[in-house]
């Protein structure tokens, strides 16, 4: 067993790590790691639809895509994340208790009575603490799992605090759970990195082969590449979302009431069309030409609405509140 050191905290970063060591290694690994304030949406959901966009881009909270299906986790430097790669020629998946076994035995040696729970849960008194997910690639099985232990509830509670009615979609949704964080229930102080040791030390008794790496400066090349390419793109975050429509009523108190639709593939826009009882000196349609066939991004629609003067096309309303109506 390769116990992977790992001593970065950026999301992007750590996201491209997993996919690079299940891409490129034989061996069997173990890796524990944590990520600056996060969303890390499941592979087969909307992002949007799993966040509270303006929280999150006020709290400068990065959203990455993971390469495993399953719900929105948010991670923080008080979240501990673990990964297990190992080969299995008969594709075995979803073997949930396999790998949270280990982290189980850590918190029964803390006192602590935790149980496996539901399809991939971890509970303290009926509480989540632990969300898993698993995938197998080629004759790889990749697992993770996120540990809270001492994560900013707040920031967890508002950043997955998304408006569901907005979006209609085939994505798959977020089941929201009551949480707590693995400190609350510590019979003695404890942070984040002892617990980490605790959880890593017993990984070492389980293999005797266990031995440590260090991430190489090809390494290091490799996973950035990974990252410039893949983990920190418009494309893969948002844009590999499934098909989805949109639709926002926005009340304001110079343009009357607005409704914003769109239908989104692929991330792109398909068609928009602004209904509402506003009053108009040209006409709406323009807009909704522009804005076909452009991302559903801020950055694009902005561009693609700066030659006009959006307040002639529906009464007074500004651009900032335009475009605060696409999401």
């Amino acid at each position: 067993m390769l116990i992977v050191k790992r001593h970065h905290t950026n999301p992007y970063f750590n996201l491209a790590a997993e996919e690079y060591f299940l891409k490129t290694t034989d061996e069997d690994i173990f890796m524990l790691w944590r990520n600056e304030p996060a969303v890390i949406v499941g592979k087969h959901q909307n992002s949007l639809s799993e966040i509270n966009l303006d929280y999150v881009k006020e709290n400068n909270i990065r959203v990455v895509r993971r390469l495993t299906g399953g719900g929105a986790v948010f991670h923080d430097l008080g979240n501990l994340n673990f990964t297990f790669i190992q080969s299995n020629q008969d594709h075995t998946l979803n073997d949930f208790r396999k790998y949270t076994e280990p982290i189980l035995h850590v918190l029964k040696e803390l006192a602590i009575d935790a149980r496996f729970e539901g399809r991939n849960d971890l509970t303290i008194e009926g509480k989540k603490f632990s969300g898993n997910a698993e995938m197998v690639w080629k004759n790889r099985v990749f697992h993770h799992g996120t540990l809270l232990f001492s994560a900013l509830m707040t920031d967890l509670s508002q950043a997955l605090k998304a408006n569901e009615t907005k979006f209609l979609d085939k994505a798959v949704k977020s089941v929201r759970s009551r949480v707590t964080n693995i400190s609350e229930h510590l019979n003695k102080p404890l942070d984040v990195m002892q617990f980490s040791q605790l959880i890593e030390d017993h990984i070492v008794s389980m293999y005797p082969d266990a031995r440590f790496y260090e991430l190489t400066d090809v390494d290091h090349r490799l996973i950035r590449e990974l990252v410039k390419t893949k983990y920190e793109t418009w494309d893969w975050n948002f844009g590999s979302s499934p098909d989805y429509n949109f639709r926002k009523l926005v009340r304001t108190g110079s343009s009357g009431t607005l409704e914003f639709c769109m239908d989104v593939r692929n991330g792109v826009i398909l068609k928009a069309h602004i209904y509402g009882d506003y009053f108009s000196y040209a006409d709406p349609k323009e807009i909704d030409a522009a804005l076909a066939g452009i991302p559903h991004q801020e950055e694009a629609i902005r561009r693609a609405i700066s030659p006009f003067e959006i307040g002639s096309y529906f009464g007074k309303l500004t651009a900032d509140e335009f475009v605060n109506g696409l999401f």
